[in-house]
């Protein structure tokens, strides 16, 4: 038989929420400061997974100056089959502070999946992690995590729910608070209600979104609850089975529950679906570390599982157990399978995979159309900057592959630069640039890194470029980089090879036991201009090919 192999979404996917309307599957992630913003990825047959669209394009959702990991947080996507709409519900963290983590909650609607999308509706400041149900009488709820501030209290926080009314934009019932969990994982968030027969179900995510994340499951006769926890007390879903008592810890790495036989980590944050052949199947976030590290460069991916219900109106996975599984087989006929290697020479335009930190890409400061064939990129301020940095960037999907461009650029200043990088977020980068150097006066090739908001120069490595004119490689393995150039047939090492490890969940914190990031390493074409604001580099293509 076929196999479904996972990662079915490589790189940063993480909070998958799927939904199947009519014979098309649709799958909705994360984005925090990444613009355009939340992904929308369509299959046919659960395997393939094509990135066909986002919600927020042109800046309606201002993420400048968004420290990691905020953003725009695990939207939730629904269908309501009753009036035909695809509703979406997402949280804008907008402060981590102190923990007090300030979130507004809105939902969206639309006929099509892919817009226009109505103005978004506000709903609430209570939490994060909200999800919509559209009853079979027509009424709607919202379920999120309500956030806990006090002391002494058992963090994060309760499950709660709330009918809504979507036609005003409002709640229509008080809050009731539902659980804490239904484990001992504690962490519990993310909570989603599926209907089956006579019960009610609660599905959330527990242990925090670390090495003891999972998915418990709970279910009730009235919406409202009381909700009665799975029997085996465990999740049902898991990368690490092992036993965890952990109640009242926010959200910990859990480092100590990595599972050395498994190359999955972290699997948890799942999303209930059926198939067109009555098959159920969970879409859930995971992870993939580095060998012989605990560090996860590609962030969060999406993984799926085939689920089953047993006889007493339970869901555990096919298998009868509760580990994830990085592959297993499909019971639906697979398409070829999508390649994640990016080509793009802008002949028309950029694809849809091209990414922009804490701005919105617009044409006047990247286009295609000032010079054919040739992504015109115009400088503005440092990579170090969360406001306005001109980055178009692309996830990384793999441990081996390289990213290759030509770039034509003539500064006039050492404040103007151009080329190319790896990037995690403002204070977390490598870049391979063209700059001026007043001392040869001439642009000369060189390299600049950012780890943990420290500068690092690389003064003693640098290439003269008198015509401005040159291609550029960096060939990425397994967190080490090395940086290339070439002028004619033969590409030639600017410096030894980099340990870029750091640029990953957990590297960009620098404080032991702690995940930093939420997003994932991405490749990145850009340009600065912090003399004048003037200056713009040609880029006449970007490769990034995977090998493996």
């Amino acid at each position: 038989m076929p196999k479904i192999k996972n990662p079915v979404i490589p790189g940063m996917s993480p909070d998958p929420s799927i939904i199947h309307v009519n014979d098309t599957y649709y799958i909705a992630t994360s984005t925090f400061h990444w613009n355009p913003i939340i992904q929308i990825f369509q299959s046919k047959d659960l395997a393939n997974w094509q990135l066909i669209d986002y919600v927020f394009k042109n800046g309606e959702v201002n993420l400048s100056g968004t420290n990691t990991p905020a953003g725009v947080w695990a939207p939730h996507l629904s269908y309501d089959s009753i009036n035909k709409k695809f509703w979406l519900i997402y949280s804008h963290m907008i402060n981590m502070a102190g923990r007090e983590f300030n979130a507004d909650t809105y939902a969206i609607c639309a006929e099509n999946i892919k817009g226009p999308w109505s103005a978004p509706i506000y709903l609430t400041s209570i939490g994060f992690d909200p999800a919509l149900f559209h009853d079979d009488d027509g009424k709607h709820y919202l379920t999120i995590l309500e956030w806990e501030t006090r002391q002494g209290y058992q963090a994060p926080g309760h499950i709660v729910i709330a009918e809504v009314d979507l036609a005003e934009g409002k709640l229509a019932s008080p809050w009731h608070r539902l659980t804490q969990g239904f484990t001992t994982r504690g962490c519990a968030e993310a909570p989603q209600i599926y209907k089956r027969l006579d019960n009610y179900y609660l599905i959330i995510a527990a242990g925090g979104t670390g090495y003891a994340h999972g998915i418990e499951i709970g279910r009730a006769k009235d919406i409202y609850g009381p909700y009665q926890p799975h029997p085996s007390g465990e999740p049902i879903v898991t990368s690490s089975p092992n036993h965890l008592f952990s109640l009242g810890d926010p959200d910990a790495g859990h480092f100590e529950m990595y599972n050395p036989n498994s190359l999955m980590q972290k699997a948890g944050h799942g999303s209930l679906v059926q198939s067109q052949n009555g098959d159920w199947y969970i879409a859930h976030l995971m992870s993939r570390p580095i060998k012989d590290t605990l560090l996860n460069p590609l962030g969060r991916e999406t993984s799926i599982q085939k689920m089953h219900w047993t006889e007493d109106g339970w869901l555990i996975m096919a298998d009868g157990s509760n580990l994830a599984k990085m592959e297993f087989d499909s019971a639906l006929p697979l398409e070829d399978e999508i390649s994640h290697d990016v080509i793009e020479e802008f002949d028309h335009g950029y694809q849809l995979s091209f990414m922009t930190p804490y701005q919105h890409q617009s044409p006047q400061w990247v286009n295609t159309h000032e010079r054919h064939s040739h992504l015109r990129i115009h400088g503005q301020n440092s990579l170090f900057s969360q406001v306005k940095p001109s980055i178009m960037a692309t996830r990384a999907t793999s441990f081996d592959y390289y990213i290759q461009t030509k770039v034509e650029f003539h500064p006039e200043h050492y404040s103007q630069t151009a080329g190319v990088g790896l990037y995690y977020d403002s204070n977390n980068w490598l870049y391979l640039h063209l700059t001026y150097s007043e001392q040869l006066k001439t642009p000369v090739l060189t390299t600049l890194q950012a780890k943990l908001g420290t500068r690092i120069e690389y003064v003693n490595h640098r290439i003269a470029i008198p015509n401005g004119v040159v291609e550029l490689k960096l060939s990425y393995q397994h967190g080490k980089v090395a940086l290339l150039y070439r002028l004619d047939e033969a590409w030639m090492p600017i410096m030894q090879t980099i340990d870029v490890l750091y640029l990953s969940d957990e590297g960009v914190n620098g404080e032991p036991g702690e995940i930093g990031g939420f997003t994932g390493l991405f490749n990145f074409i850009a340009a600065v201009d912090s003399y004048q604001h003037q200056s713009y580099a040609d880029f006449d293509y970007y490769y990034v090919i995977n090998n493996g």
